[in-house]
């Protein structure tokens, strides 16, 4: 196990692996693999992420609050329980819009011929 990974075998509730922390961005490991990792992160009102691009697709869930998710200039507005997949490649980032909490996992697809850059 990752040392900052989530214990394994143990029931959760993903929503309360992570708390808000005042101007804070705020990202928990749950699952880091050679083939993609698992992450929950929170975001304080005001924060985001500055735009930045993966070469790996990544799976956005929202888990709680709402996002405003800027993909290649178009922004995607994402509330509770509702995803995006950000696709490799693609200049993206996240506008501040209140606190929220998420789900990111990146999915490592280097070698599987379908890469489009």
């Amino acid at each position: 196990m990752h040392p900052s990974e989530i214990e394994k075998s143990k029931t959760l509730i993903t929503v309360e692996i992570i708390e808000y922390i005042t101007n804070s961005v705020v990202i928990k490991t749950i699952l880091k693999k050679s083939t993609g990792n698992i992450s929950v992160m929170s975001f304080d009102s005001g924060e985001g992420l500055m735009e930045k691009s993966s070469p790996f697709d990544t799976f956005a869930q929202i888990i709680d609050g709402k996002a405003e998710i800027v993909i290649d200039g178009r922004s995607h507005f994402l509330l509770t329980g509702q995803s995006i997949v950000i696709p490799a490649y693609q200049p993206n980032f996240i506008k501040p819009n209140g606190r929220f909490k998420m789900i990111l996992t990146v999915i490592n697809n280097k070698d599987d011929g379908n890469d489009k850059h």
